[in-house]
């Protein structure tokens, strides 16, 4: 899935249609709770006294505050609720404060103060005249009504909370599955850098290296400068290779080999093209997996490669090995007997072979002989090879 993909998807997911209760504009919906609880007051007003009036009033009118100050809104209606039998109120601003708060402590001692306030009589001298067991019921009554928003408002709040961890939840599994698509983007840039590097520069190296002994023997002015042409564009084309690989391999990883691949049926023809004296000597057993035949043809076409390149006129000898609980390929060369031609390198092909070696879960060694030629070494166990 591409970035783009998986952004269109967040947003799609975050512009769904909300409930047709929720794209009421909040301030539409202040005046509505007001508008009930006035109409509340006043079927219960009577005649009562300016300041229970006053009261109620205030209760009202600090609803439109709800949603700012829910703790306080609601300790201005328990007043009214003491004085009138009102309920909306109360209920609204309780419900406020539970879809607000996460203290659970506050919440009970909030339901607790508004069934006292139903439940007591007004005024409260007449408290000790009062029946007990109907204060006592009636308390439990308005204690259950005032758990109802308390409830509600809680219901609220988790259903908002858990709408919030599943966008979160989604937007992870957008941003994983965008890592996932990257890191398989990476591995195929490497793996894309490897082959490019083991196939065309083992070719374009080549033509460069017959191009550069074409120069030197050639006599007519003509054909030298169409040679030196061919071993310019060549070492061009290599060094823009190499820049090339630089950047692939830049985000690359591991991942398994592109198909078609040579094999060990190939090692030979290698050997026979490869424009340098070369021996190869010993025998592998026919039941090597087809990774490991791959990693023993890519390290014996590096290393003759690097042949051609940096030891010009070397002789090099190939020796297939095995033993108990291991195999593998060594390649040795002499000392170049002339200079070598000022072609570039990026050391990028010994990386990927050692990168196949541990793939294989075996070792790749390279470096310089006693004598000033150059030895490498693809050791692969014998349960490694598949």
């Amino acid at each position: 899935m591409t970035a783009a993909a998986s952004g269109a998807r967040g947003t799609a997911s975050a512009e769904r249609p909300k409930a047709w209760w929720a794209r009421i504009p909040g301030p539409v919906v202040d005046g509505l709770v007001v508008a009930v609880a006035v109409a509340d007051v006043l079927f219960s007003l009577g005649d009562s006294s300016g300041v229970t009036q006053a009261l109620a009033a205030l209760a009202c009118l600090a609803l439109v505050a709800r949603r700012r100050l829910p703790l306080a809104v609601f300790l201005l209606t328990l007043p009214a609720s003491l004085m009138l039998d009102i309920v909306f109120a109360p209920i609204a601003a309780l419900f406020t404060l539970a879809e607000r708060s996460r203290d659970r402590r506050l919440l009970t001692v909030c339901a607790l103060l508004l069934a006292l306030a139903g439940a007591a009589p007004w005024p409260l001298d007449l408290l000790p005249a009062h029946e007990r067991t109907w204060t006592a019921v009636y308390f439990f009554y308005t204690l259950a009504t005032a758990v109802a928003p308390v409830l509600m408002g809680q219901l609220v709040q988790t259903r908002r909370d858990l709408r919030r961890r599943l966008v979160e939840i989604e937007e992870a599994r957008e941003h994983e599955r965008l890592l996932h698509s990257q890191a398989v983007l990476a591995r195929e840039r490497a793996q894309l850098a490897r082959e490019m590097h083991d196939v065309v520069s083992h070719q374009v190296s080549l033509i460069a290296v017959q191009a550069g002994a074409l120069q030197v023997a050639a006599t007519d002015p003509d054909f030298r400068e169409g040679a030196r042409t061919i071993r310019a564009l060549s070492v061009d084309t290599l060094d823009e290779l190499r820049h090339m690989v630089a950047l692939l391999r830049a985000s690359g990883g591991r991942t398994t080999e592109l198909t078609p691949q040579p094999t060990l049926a190939d090692l030979r023809k290698l050997v026979t093209t490869s424009g340098i004296d070369v021996t190869l000597s010993g025998e592998l057993p026919r039941d090597i997996g087809t990774p490991a035949q791959r990693a023993l043809y890519r390290t014996v076409q590096e290393a003759l490669t690097n042949v051609r390149k940096h030891a010009p006129g070397a002789r090099a000898a190939v020796r297939l090995w095995h033993q108990p609980g291991a195999f593998g390929v060594t390649v040795t060369n002499t000392p170049p007997t002339r200079p070598s031609l000022p072609l570039p390198g990026s050391r990028q092909g010994l990386i990927g072979l050692a990168e196949r070696a541990e793939l294989l879960g075996g070792t790749f060694e390279s470096g310089a002989t006693g004598d000033g030629g150059y030895r490498v070494t693809l050791r692969i166990p014998a349960d490694g090879e598949t």
